[in-house]
């Protein structure tokens, strides 16, 4: 008798418990989403069906999609001052072991190398994050930026679906090698970590991390993961400078006058000097290019903001809950922004700076916008700068014939297959 009622009693939490996760679900998925759609309606701002579950991802997917193949069949197109002089004698440190690797690859080829330049970029990225995160004790640079790079790869298939309620927390394959990466990644940053509170301190960007975490009177579980977490933003930024130069090389490459104006700047800004702070702001025509990559080639292709409250734009009120994504790609190559050449690589738009290169300045956003915009972008242009104006200034280069122009979407846009270039040394 007391099994039964026992039974009985399971039971009806099971019931309970069942009903309280659907009615959870059936708000999150059908009334929530309805609500909002309605409100956004009565305003005259229409859009597609939503299917159950998947609600509108399918049609976000299928313009970003639409913009990436429409740079691909385009194919090839025909600062902000640092402050921190210190930060350049590790960007040129880095840009030298590049340098030095090109000069020994051409010469055991004979004079003429055909470089898969990707590998390359993002080794000097993140030998940039290094040095400037772990100080002495960079060799854990290829270990963490690999397991990163897997860990980019990995999420940003699941980006949209993500959205889904409860998708994050499922054991699909995606998300078990995601929690195993973000497992690997957080060991080995803990254990960097370790190895500094053992040694002391260094004049770095990870012992200023954790000064800043232990000034704030943080726990030790806190200090960790804010240590983690800064450091993984770090590299990912690293990553979205690789991408930069690795497009910045394609489009001088496929370029060849525009290569030519930046290696005769170069030569005379710098003189045959390493390029310094000063330096770097003379480069003009470099700053011109850069920009004009930036445009085709963003980091963010796509910008997310979650209303968290009402808000008002303009005449539309946007809910609170209602997630708006703005197409970064559509609006850097908007011929009604632009002019006609809109999808051509024309660095000479940028003569007279962003304000000068099309009618609505504010829509240029290549590292985001607002209170959110990317706090590395400056580290990122001086990168750039620097490592571009010592190639140039070095090596002559084209596109070999193996290139495929393939802009590709991860958690940045990068070329698909990659980048071969044929390089001399002049």
């Amino acid at each position: 008798m007391e099994l039964h009622i026992l039974f009985k009693v399971f039971m009806s939490i099971g019931v309970v418990g069942f009903l309280g996760v659907f009615l959870r679900l059936y708000h999150a998925l059908v009334v929530k989403p309805n609500r909002l759609r309605s409100l956004l309606k009565k305003q005259g701002i229409n859009g597609p069906p939503q299917k159950f579950l998947l609600g509108n991802i399918l049609e976000i997917k299928r313009p970003r999609a639409e913009a990436v193949t429409k740079a691909a069949t385009n194919g090839p197109p025909a600062f902000h001052n640092c402050g921190a002089d210190g930060m350049y004698n590790l960007i040129q440190e880095s840009a030298a072991t590049l340098l030095d690797t090109w000069e020994s690859i051409i010469e055991n080829q004979g004079g003429i190398a055909e470089i898969k330049i990707d590998e390359h970029m993002r080794s000097f990225a993140g030998d940039v994050v290094s040095r400037a995160c772990f100080g002495s004790n960079f060799s854990r640079n290829k270990e963490i930026f690999s397991r990163l790079r897997a860990l980019e790869e990995v999420a940003s298939k699941a980006v949209l679906s993500a959205n889904i309620p409860g998708m994050g927390l499922l054991p699909t394959k995606s998300n078990r090698a995601r929690w195993a990466l973000e497992k690997e990644v957080r060991a080995l940053i803990l254990k960097v970590v370790k190895e500094r509170n053992e040694v002391g301190c260094e004049n770095d960007l990870l012992q200023t991390l954790l000064d800043g975490a232990k000034n704030a009177n943080l726990g030790q579980d806190s200090i960790r993961q804010f240590a983690v977490d800064n450091c993984k933003n770090i590299y990912q930024a690293g990553g979205a400078t690789a991408a930069l130069a690795t497009w910045c090389l394609m489009l001088l490459a496929s370029n060849q006058e525009w290569q030519d104006r930046v290696r005769a700047e170069a030569l005379q800004v710098c003189n045959g000097l390493i390029p310094n702070v000063d330096m770097v702001l003379k480069m003009k025509q470099l700053a011109m290019v850069i920009h004009e990559t930036l445009r085709l080639y963003p980091p963010a292709v796509v910008i997310g903001r979650e209303a968290l409250e009402d808000m008002k734009f303009g005449v539309i009120t946007v809910p609170k809950g209602v997630n708006v994504w703005t197409s970064v790609t559509r609006l850097h190559t908007d011929p009604k922004i632009w002019g006609p050449d809109a999808y051509k690589f024309n660095p000479e738009r940028f003569a007279n700076g962003v304000t000068g290169a099309c009618k609505q300045p504010h829509l240029y956003m290549p590292f985001g916008i607002g209170p959110r915009v990317c706090l590395g972008q400056h580290l990122a242009q001086a990168e750039l700068k620097v490592l571009i104006s010592l190639i140039v200034a070095k090596f002559s280069f084209s596109l070999s014939p193996k290139y495929v122009h393939k802009p590709s979407f991860t958690m940045v846009l990068e070329p698909g297959n990659g980048v071969d270039l044929l390089v001399k040394k002049l």
